[in-house]
C-alpha cells in the first residue's frame, strides 16, 4: 500500500513524501469544496425545512471532515485548519456575493485579502506547514 493513500497510517517520525504531500493537499482542497458547497446549501435549506438542500448540506459536511481528516495525517492540524477555515471563508463570501447579492464592502475584501495572505505567508514561510 502507498503510504499518505485512504486507508494506510504514515510510519512513525516519517517525513512525507511528495506524492503523500500533494495528496493531502489534494484532499485538503476536497474538503474546501466540500464545506463550500455545504455552508452555502445551509442556507438554501431554510434552516433544514427543505429536504433536498438539507441533504447536500449534511452530505457535503460529511466528506468536508473525511478529506480533512485525510490531510491531518500530513499536513499539522493548525496549518490544515487555517487554509481550510481562510480559503472557506473567502470562497463562501463569494458565492453569497454572486449568487445570492450579499453585499462586500471595502472592509470585507480587505479582510478576505489579508485572510488569503496570511494563508500565503504561512504556507511559503513557515517551518510549521508541512514542505
Amino acid at each position: 500500500m502507498v503510504e499518505g493513500m485512504p486507508g494506510t497510517a504514515p510510519r512513525a517520525n516519517a517525513s512525507p513524501t511528495l506524492y503523500g504531500l500533494a495528496m493531502s493537499y489534494l484532499y485538503l482542497a476536497i474538503a474546501i469544496a466540500s464545506e463550500v458547497c455545504a455552508t452555502s446549501f445551509m442556507k438554501l435549506s431554510e434552516g433544514f425545512t427543505r429536504p433536498v438542500p438539507s441533504i447536500v448540506t449534511v452530505i457535503g459536511y460529511g466528506i468536508a471532515f473525511y478529506f480533512l481528516s485525510l490531510t491531518l495525517r500530513t499536513i499539522p492540524t493548525g496549518v490544515a485548519y487555517a487554509i481550510w477555515s481562510g480559503v472557506g471563508i473567502v470562497l463562501i463570501a463569494a458565492i453569497a456575493w454572486i449568487f445570492q447579492g450579499q453585499k462586500l464592502d471595502a472592509a470585507a475584501i480587505a479582510g478576505m485579502a489579508l485572510i488569503i495572505s496570511g494563508v500565503l505567508v504561512m504556507n511559503v514561510f513557515s517551518k510549521a506547514a508541512a514542505h
